[in-house]
This record gives structure tokens, sequence and C-alpha cells, in this order.
């Protein structure tokens, strides 16, 4: 019983084909065979190569300002660093005053 529902359905698909499905497949078939033929042609092949130069080209360009913009941050984040060493010196100094003159006050009375 369990084999023989599986052969009907083959049965019935031989001797009642549906053309439409059929046609797709055949269309498909071919255009997928005219397609591979036409990617694997000298010329597409020229097309591909002149693509993938034009891709590194632009990924070179690319890097390129990658790399300045780079090196314009690492000189921003070194100025800024220099610019919180000088405040934080200038407030350590300012403390070591502040310090000193409250030291002297309280000698002073």
């Amino acid at each position: 019983m369990y084999i023989a529902k599986p052969v009907k359905k083959i049965a019935e698909i031989v001797t009642h084909p549906n053309w439409d499905k059929i046609e797709l497949l055949a269309g498909g078939f071919l255009l997928g065979t005219a397609g591979l033929k036409i990617l694997g042609g000298k010329d597409a092949k020229k097309l591909y190569t002149h693509t993938t130069a034009a891709v590194l080209r632009a990924k070179d360009c690319t890097m390129t300002a990658v790399t300045k913009v780079r090196e314009n941050a690492d000189d921003i984040l070194a100025d800024a660093k220099e610019i919180n060493e000088q405040r934080a010196a200038e407030d350590a100094a300012a403390v070591i005053e502040d310090v000193v003159e409250t030291a002297e006050e309280s000698d002073a009375e």
C-alpha cells in the first residue's frame, strides 16, 4: 500500500503531464545554458578583468584616504593629550600654591 501511492502519482504525472511546468523547466534550462555561454566568453572575461581592476583602484584610493584620516586623527589625539597634560600640570601647581598659602596663613596666626 505504501509503495502503491507514489507509483500511482508517477503514473499520473507521466500520463497527464502539466505542460506549463515542463515549458518553464525547458525555458530555464535553455536560458541557463545560454547564460553560461555568455558568461564564459572572451568579452565577458575581459569585462570582468576591467571591472576588477577598477574596483582595486577604488580600493587603493579609499585606503589612501583612510590612512590620511587616521594620521590626522592621531595628530589631533596627541595634541589633545598634550593640552590635558598642561591643564593637569597647571591645576596641580594651583593646588600646591593654595596649600602653601594656607600653610603660611596658619603659621602667621
